[in-house]
């Protein structure tokens, strides 16, 4: 990347400024025909006011890329900017309807996906999550249908058995000392709330779901006031804070939950998690030596991550660890029904600032590592895992992923096998604009959310 003052805003990093709609997209290659549906990711991408020296690539107005496939065919390409009060203010237009309980000025910039047969754009820190139609235009803020006390978060988890979505939520600058503990019904209203005591007001990217408990992640990014009150971004690295993992029973309260030290570091991406034989809690995660310590602009000036499995035990209140790979390692993601159920493959991205984004696939039970590299100055960002219907193993299925390609200035999706890294390539869906790198996605087959009649 160019060394300058931010390295957030400039090459991939650098937003876009049209909403681009194209039909009909050029498909090199064969397109699955079992790929019915729509990729959909989210990332910041600052529509106005963006100070140089200061800009946090968290922080900006949300952007949606969508990419729709049907038998074979490229549909359309979609991109556009998440509704938020600020995204209306910047357009001399009201802003959008629906609650905004901590009038927030922002929108979902970090992740969309489908839910009950609706599309949300998500984020963390007190943001209520944001209804999408079909075509990603913005319908207004939702708060679970009126059943949602607080904010959401980034990154929830979708319970394949029971069809719930979990979540851990914190709410800066309103739960000071508390994050809580949401879980969604399959009708997308909530149905659970546990208010959980923390020491201070932590950064809770993400969390981890097993058959037992949800985990909560108490870990060294704070606020820092001074930050706050600067209006920066207001999250540093805070060593005295500690570092600690929660297991709290799914049906349980706060007083249940069982705290262990883990080693100090910050974690915003768990792969997946279970319970073993023994009654442990088994995560796999990347994580990052320090964050937010010398970098105040984004995750990857003072560490890179690492990918690791951590196993908690319960009874002693224990945690040991494996490096699984020393390598840089992101975006970690799995089949999507094994969430919180023992699984054998994960896969993820390379976020390496002097060379291209390759894609990650390690068998967890062998210790294989498999790399596709896309070419030269081709990177990968997260890839998603796509079931082939009636699947008979658990890698049998497709990766999903949007690729920046530099010669070309442009970007593409890009279908890979996921059994099969040496077939190259399956389809490569030709985009008519740069995709800037951003944070998640997922793909949404339209059985899950179905296309208008």
């Amino acid at each position: 990347m160019t060394d300058i003052a931010n390295r957030y805003l400039v090459d991939n990093f650098a937003p876009v400024r049209e909403e681009v709609t194209a039909t009909d997209l050029q498909v090199i290659g064969t397109l699955p025909a079992d790929l019915c549906g729509r990729y959909l990711r989210n990332g910041p991408n600052p529509l106005e006011g963006i100070d140089l020296a200061t800009h946090h690539w968290f922080i900006g107005d949300g952007m949606v890329h969508g990419v729709r496939l049907r038998d074979g065919r490229a549909e359309w390409y979609r991109n556009r900017y998440v509704g938020s009060t600020a995204v209306s203010t910047a357009r001399g237009l009201p802003d959008i309807p629906g609650p905004n309980w901590n009038a927030s000025g922002g929108g979902p910039n970090t992740n969309v996906g489908g839910f009950a047969g609706t599309t949300w754009a998500m984020v963390e820190a007190g943001g209520c999550p944001v209804e999408l139609t079909y075509d990603l235009e913005t319908v207004a803020r939702n708060d679970f249908f009126g059943t949602l006390p607080n904010g959401f978060t980034a990154h929830p988890k979708v319970d394949a058995t029971t069809g719930e979505m979990h979540a851990v939520c914190y709410a800066w600058p309103h739960l000071m000392d508390h994050v809580q503990y949401v879980v969604v019904a399959p009708d997308g209203r909530v149905r659970k709330v546990v208010d959980v005591p923390v020491p201070g007001m932590v950064m809770v990217h993400d969390m981890s779901l097993t058959g037992r408990y949800a985990v909560v992640y108490d870990m060294t990014v704070t606020v820092d006031i001074d930050m706050a009150f600067a209006g920066r971004f207001p999250f540093t690295w805070n060593p005295d804070y500690g570092a600690r993992l929660g297991l709290l029973p799914r049906e349980g309260e706060a007083a249940d939950i069982v705290w262990i030290d883990v080693p100090l570091s910050y974690v915003f991406h768990p792969m997946n998690a279970f319970d073993d034989a023994d009654g442990n809690v088994v995560i796999d995660l990347c994580v990052y030596d320090r964050m937010f310590d010398h970098d105040l602009l984004g995750p990857f000036g003072d560490s890179l991550p690492r990918l690791e499995r951590w196993t908690l035990n319960p009874q002693a209140r224990t945690c040991s660890t494996v490096v699984i790979d020393e390598q840089p390692v992101e975006f970690p993601r799995h089949r999507g029904a094994l969430t919180g159920l023992p699984y054998r493959y994960g896969y993820g991205t390379s976020p390496t600032p002097d060379r291209p984004w390759v894609t990650l696939k390690y068998d967890l039970t062998t210790g294989q590592r498999q790399v596709f590299d896309h070419g030269p100055g081709r990177s990968a960002g997260e890839p998603v895992f796509v079931s082939r219907p009636d699947a008979s193993a658990e890698d049998d299925g497709w990766l999903v992923t949007f690729v920046h390609d530099v010669p070309a200035g442009k970007a593409e999706l890009v279908v890979l096998d996921a059994q099969d890294f040496a077939r190259g390539e399956v389809a490569r869906v030709l985009l008519p604009q740069r995709v800037p790198f951003g944070f998640h996605g997922n793909w949404v087959s339209d059985r899950s959310v179905p296309p208008p009649a």
